[in-house]
């Protein structure tokens, strides 16, 4: 390895020790300071075999952090994966660090302080309001209908 890849080793190491990328961030980023083609490729597979690039932790974190600090739903999330270059085996881990009951939960709690905001007097309104705001956090239609089914 030549000196200037090894420099770009240690700055793209840099780079994925400071937060979870995947495999396409990195590439942009090497392209971005002049290392392209085989070259970045090198860099790449030297990163996952140290363990610097991994893209079944990025999106298991990714998942993970999303649910819980923005409270997105599986849909979005799995949508931002894929527009993130993760597919198949990686986004299947990702969705599986949301627990079942935790998202029903979540989608319960978003829904109440959802309502607490809501001024309508018509409930059909509310319930509109409500359906519009869990589907656009990315949240399943039948289960948002079965939530709010059963809080009446």
């Amino acid at each position: 390895m030549t000196e200037y890849l090894k420099d770009a080793l240690r700055k793209a190491a840099s780079f994925c020790a400071y937060q979870e990328r995947t495999q396409q961030e990195v590439r942009d980023r090497l392209n971005d300071w002049g290392v392209d083609g085989d070259d970045a490729e090198e860099v790449i597979a030297e990163l996952i075999q140290q363990n610097y690039l991994n893209e079944e932790r990025f999106a298991r974190s990714f998942a993970g952090g999303k649910f819980r600090v923005k409270g997105w739903g599986k849909r979005k999330i799995k949508q931002h994966l894929q527009q993130r270059g993760i597919t198949g085996y990686n986004l299947e881990q990702a969705m599986q660090e949301i627990a079942p009951t935790d998202y029903r939960a979540a989608l319960a709690d978003l829904l109440d302080k959802k309502r607490r905001t809501l001024h309508d007097s018509n409930p059909l309104v509310v319930k509109q309001k409500l359906v519009r705001y869990a589907l656009s956090k990315g949240y399943e239609s039948d289960l948002i209908f079965s939530v709010l089914g059963s809080e009446e």
